[in-house]
């Protein structure tokens, strides 16, 4: 299943105004300026993937509903089978796989994240959020990007990092990436 990132923010704008909370109200509770908000809104900023969990949060709503417009229906556990999950399309660097869209209630959010490798040689840009978020490699090399480190994590490695903190991530080696991210 895909979800467009034009069809994820007009659900956000329309619970926004469903629910009666302004820009700004939005912004100051996602610590952000109504700026960087509206950027988000008209589809001029890529929304982090921590971003939408707490958007959704505000709005008391599970991050499926925001991702897919289906409402979650599994309350005890979720089984997600290979290629089977919600694929969020938000950021050119990095593809995103929803691991557990159907569970209701949850504490954290798992994705499966493919980072291809950079053509022009520049540096990712960087992204932080609220919370906490732990990567494993599945994969390729990685390099993360965080508070002036630069981590070089192979296959089977992982890290548990403040997320926030500016991070970002780059595929190495001229070939993909693909980790666990899990975002709490």
């Amino acid at each position: 299943m895909k979800s467009n990132i034009r069809d994820i923010i007009l659900r956000i704008i329309e619970f926004r105004e469903i629910t009666g909370i302004s820009i700004d109200e939005m912004a100051e509770y996602l610590h952000i300026t109504s700026e960087q908000y509206r950027a988000y809104e008209n589809g001029d900023a890529d929304i982090p993937a921590s971003m939408l969990c707490e958007i959704a949060h505000k709005f008391n709503v599970d991050l499926s509903l925001l991702l897919t417009g289906k409402d979650t229906k599994m309350h005890i556990f979720s089984v997600t089978r290979k290629n089977q999950g919600v694929i969020v399309n938000r950021r050119k660097e990095y593809k995103y796989e929803n691991l557990a869209f159907n569970l209701t209630h949850k504490k954290a959010e798992p994705f499966i994240v493919t980072v291809d490798p950079r053509e022009d040689g520049t540096r990712p840009s960087d992204n932080s959020h609220l919370g906490q978020e732990f990567i494993y490699v599945l994969e390729g090399v990685l390099k993360v990007y965080i508070n002036n480190n630069e981590i070089i994590l192979n296959e089977g490695d992982s890290m548990f990092f403040d997320s926030t903190y500016e991070h970002a991530m780059e595929a190495l080696e001229g070939k993909k990436a693909k980790f666990l991210d899990l975002l709490v």
